[in-house]
C-alpha cells in the first residue's frame, strides 16, 4: 500500500529553508528517502520552476532529479544531473534515461528546460531549472538518485535500500508525495525471496543433514531417520524452488540490475538440489556394489549445497541490507546448528567406539568359550 506524505507534515522541514539567492518557492515537499527536498512554483500554463536539494552529499558523487512522463520508474525518466568538479565548479546538464546501467549521458529532454544551474556548498547540491510541461495534468512521476563518480563519469548507483525506493508521484496542487507501488512491491518480493531461501537452503537443508548424520547411528531410529531426512530435504527443496522462482521474477523485472555472484550461486544450488532429488530415485540398496559410490556422491553434493547455501544467504543480506537483527538472528541459528553438530559428532563417536569395544569383547568372550568347549 502506498505511503502518503501530506503537504503540511512534509513541509515542516523544507518550508524552513531559505535560499541564499532570495529565491522564493511557494510549495515544497520532503522526499521520503536520500535526504532530498523539492521546492517548486507551478502555474496553469504548465510552467514548473523547481529547486531540487540533495543534502549530505560528498564532492565525488552525482545527484539527479527526474520526471518520467510515461511510467513509474527509471527507464523513460527525463533527468537533471549535477556533480561537483575538482575545480570547485558544478556541472549540471540534462540526460534522458533510455536504459538501465546508464552513465547519464548528456542529451535533450522531451520537454523544454531553461534557467538550468546548480550550486554545491556544505555538502549540499541544489539544482535549479524551469520546465515547460503540458498543462493537462497536475500529478508527476518523479525519480531522484545519487551515485559515485569515476573522474567526471557518473557510475551506477546502489541497487538496494533507499536507492531503489526513490520513486514517487507528486501532486503539484496539494504538494502530496506518494511513494509508488512499484518500489514497495519489488521490496516485498525481495523480502519474500530472501525469507524463502534463508529458511529452505539456509536452515532446513542443514537440519536435514544433521538428522541423517546423527540419528542413523541409533539402530532403533532405523528407518525413521531416513524418512525424517528425506522429508526435511524435500521440503527445503520445494520452498527453495519457490524462492528461486521469485528471484527469476525479480531479475526479469529489473533488467540491468545484476548481482552476478548471488545469481550464479543460486543457479548452482538449484541444479545440485535437483540432482539430489533425482538421485533418491536411483538410490541402490545397502548391499549393492555401487552403494559406496552413491554415498560418496550424495554426501559430497549435499555438503556442497549446505556450504553454498549459507554463503548465498549472507550474499542476500548484503544485497537487501535488512535490519541488523535479522542477520544476527540467522547467525544465531547457524551457530546453534553448528554447536549441535559438534556435540552430536562427539557423542556419535563415543557411541560408535563403545559399541565396537563391546562387540570386540563379545567376540573375544565367545572365542574363549569356544576354545574351552573344544578342550573339554
Amino acid at each position: 500500500m502506498s505511503l502518503l506524505f501530506s503537504s503540511h507534515a512534509q513541509s515542516q522541514t523544507c518550508s524552513r529553508y531559505s535560499f541564499s539567492s532570495n529565491r522564493v518557492f511557494k510549495s515544497c515537499s520532503d522526499l521520503p528517502v536520500l535526504n532530498s527536498f523539492l521546492h517548486y512554483n507551478h502555474d496553469s500554463s504548465g510552467k514548473l520552476e523547481i529547486a531540487y536539494r540533495h543534502t549530505g552529499i560528498g564532492s565525488s558523487r552525482w545527484v539527479a532529479w527526474a520526471i518520467n512522463p510515461t511510467s513509474k520508474g527509471m527507464v523513460g525518466s527525463q533527468a537533471l544531473v549535477a556533480y561537483p568538479r575538482t575545480d570547485g565548479t558544478v556541472r549540471v546538464y540534462t540526460s534522458p534515461i533510455t536504459q538501465y546501467q546508464t552513465q547519464l549521458q548528456e542529451g535533450k529532454l522531451s520537454f523544454q528546460v531553461s534557467d538550468l544551474s546548480a550550486t554545491y556548498k556544505n555538502n549540499e547540491i541544489i539544482i535549479f531549472a524551469t520546465l515547460g510541461l503540458s498543462n493537462n495534468g497536475t500529478t508527476l512521476n518523479q525519480v531522484w538518485q545519487e551515485g559515485g563518480l569515476s573522474g567526471n563519469t557518473p557510475q551506477m548507483h546502489v541497487t538496494s535500500g533507499p536507492n531503489v525506493q526513490s520513486m514517487a508521484t507528486l501532486n503539484l496542487l496539494s504538494g502530496e508525495t506518494a511513494t509508488t507501488n512499484g518500489g514497495g512491491s519489488k521490496l516485498r518480493k525481495r523480502n519474500i525471496h530472501g525469507v524463502l531461501n534463508a529458511v529452505s537452503w539456509g536452515i532446513l537443508m542443514p537440519i536435514g543433514a544433521i538428522t541423517a548424520r546423527y540419528l542413523k547411528v541409533f539402530k532403533s531410529a532405523d528407518p525413521a531417520w531416513f524418512y525424517l531426512h528425506a522429508s526435511c530435504q524435500f521440503s527445503a527443496y520445494i520452498i527453495g524452488v519457490a524462492g528461486w522462482g521469485t528471484g527469476l521474477k525479480l531479475g526479469s523485472e529489473s533488467p540491468g540490475i545484476r548481482f552476478d555472484t548471488h545469481r550464479t550461486i543460486g543457479i548452482v544450488l538449484f541444479s545440485l538440489g535437483t540432482l539430489q532429488v533425482f538421485a533418491l530415485l536411483l538410490r541402490p540398496k545397502p548391499d549393492h556394489k555401487y552403494r559406496l559410490y552413491w554415498n560418496i556422491y550424495h554426501h559430497l553434493v549435499g555438503y556442497t549445497v549446505i556450504i553454498l547455501s549459507v554463503i548465498n544467504v549472507f550474499k542476500g543480506f548484503d544485497i537487501l541490507k535488512p535490519d541488523e537483527k535479522w542477520k544476527n538472528a540467522y547467525i544465531g541459528v547457524i551457530v546453534a546448528l553448528a554447536f549441535s553438530a559438534v556435540v552430536l559428532e562427539a557423542y556419535t563417536w563415543f557411541v560408535v567406539v563403545k559399541r565396537k569395544r563391546s562387540e570386540s569383547a563379545g567376540k573375544l568372550q565367545h572365542g574363549v568359550h569356544g576354545v574351552r568347549s573344544q578342550q573339554a
